[in-house]
């Protein structure tokens, strides 16, 4: 695994950074019994992923395969 980039990358990084602790909070509130805040964990969670995304198309993340680099 250490010879791929596979995750390594800043996008990659800080989405799951991002989602991790929304699925921590979600979990403190279901342990807590206060479903607004296991809702708004999970929806941190989802943020993570889009800022994830967001962050891949603005180029910091893993190109794709496939495809040449122009310049």
């Amino acid at each position: 695994m250490a010879g791929n980039s596979h995750g390594h990358t800043p996008a990659a990084w800080t989405g799951v950074i991002i989602a991790f602790i929304g699925f921590c909070v979600a979990g403190a509130f279901v342990v807590l019994a206060e479903p607004i805040g296991m809702f708004a964990g999970l929806a941190l969670a989802a943020v993570g992923g889009l800022i994830g995304l967001g962050m891949r198309a603005a180029g910091l993340g893993k190109p794709v395969a496939g495809k040449a680099a122009r310049g």
